[in-house]
């Protein structure tokens, strides 16, 4: 007969935990990764358990193997106590949302990096996540287990910034969820033709770029088109939207996933100059609603859009201008960027992202 420690010890060996945190708190960016992962784990068979630790849970339809886990502290005691609390609860746990909890876990660690950008010299980034970072980084980094990068671009800045992390360093890239497939050709936000950038709203999206090509756009195919932008505001968003406005340019602020995928599907041209992307989650989502794509041809871009988008130096506005200038007059060219573009992003899907995570907990927790 086995003793209540043993039954612990092999109920454990089934159960992982994940910071789920941003899959209620953050809208875009993490915390759509958060929720498309965590759905993704659902749609799998397997016998795990998954602990989903966060402040409150989010409205997700998920199986009995989650089960929801609030831990009611503020940063950074959030970190600590969910560590104490996985150590009883947890063979193996998944940091989605920082380098601290790895500080503290006692089960072996795994922590998702997305991206390096308070050490990317002019990639513009927000000054308290930038001393967060670079104040976590270290210890998180030597603690963690396995750490799981989104790119190979992201591995290769934390291998730079970090060169003992490389044989821990990992890649799993992200997806571009189902519904963003289904969206039609139907048009959604102007009555005009569109040119449509979507992201959070801040200084390393290279908006302001964006708005001076847009201005030096030949007249005809500028007064024949409308500029969407579509994101929640983000840190030093008051001058974008200021700008944004004075020049005519529509704002929408954040929109829910179903009318962003028709915004993607009946835009003309999709444009996202960033200055740095982990991964750059917006261009494979437009390229699987059959938008065709410029974006940048640094950082990860180019590895996630490959021959299925226009790149351009995000520093060069006539680069920017050269580019949108000639998509919306060759009618052709979009038309095959639409084609390449769906067949990219059929290449990336969330249950691989899933299935390789899991494969990771499974792992570190001994399976």
């Amino acid at each position: 007969m086995c003793t209540a420690a043993e039954l612990r010890l092999a109920r454990m060996a089934l159960t992982f935990g994940i910071d789920a945190r941003a899959a209620a708190e953050v809208p875009a960016g993490r915390g759509r990764v958060v929720r498309e992962v965590l759905a993704a784990l659902a749609r799998l068979d397997g016998d795990e358990r998954y602990l989903l630790y966060c402040r409150e849970p989010a409205e997700l339809e998920l199986d009995e193997r989650f089960e929801w886990r609030a831990v009611d502290r503020p940063d950074p005691l959030w970190h600590l106590d969910t560590a104490r609390r996985a150590a009883r609860q947890c063979a193996a746990f998944l940091s989605t949302n920082s380098y601290l909890t790895a500080w503290f876990t006692r089960v072996p660690c795994a922590v998702m990096v997305y991206d390096l950008v308070p050490f990317i010299a002019g990639a513009q980034a927000q000054k308290r996540a930038t001393w967060i970072e670079k104040a976590t980084i270290d210890v998180g980094v030597r603690r963690a287990r396995a750490l799981v990068c989104i790119s190979d671009a992201t591995r290769r800045d934390l291998v730079e910034r970090v060169p003992s992390s490389a044989p821990r360093a990992l890649v799993i890239p992200l997806a571009a969820a189902e519904l963003f497939g289904a969206a039609g050709r139907a048009r959604r936000g102007s009555e005009r033709p569109y040119v449509l950038a979507a992201g959070t709203l801040e200084p390393r999206k290279n908006l302001e770029r964006l708005l001076d090509a847009w201005a030096r756009l030949a007249p005809a195919l500028r007064d024949a088109h409308d500029l969407v932008l579509v994101g929640p505001a983000g840190w030093e968003a008051d001058a974008i939207l200021r700008r944004a406005r004075g020049a005519g340019v529509r704002v929408t602020g954040y929109v829910p996933d179903e009318e962003l995928a028709a915004l993607y599907g009946g835009c003309e041209v999709f444009c996202y100059p960033s200055l740095y992307e982990g991964f750059g989650l917006p261009v494979l989502e437009a390229m699987r609603a059959g938008a065709p794509v410029i974006t940048s041809n640094v950082s990860s871009l180019p590895e996630v859009a490959g021959d299925a988008a226009v790149l351009v130096d995000p520093l060069s506005v006539d680069a920017i201008r050269g580019a949108l200038a000639r998509l919306l007059a060759d009618p052709d060219e979009r038309a095959r960027l639409r084609e390449a573009g769906r067949a990219r992003a059929a290449g990336f899907s969330w249950e691989r992202t899933a299935s390789e995570l899991r494969d990771v907990l499974r792992r570190l927790g001994g399976r």
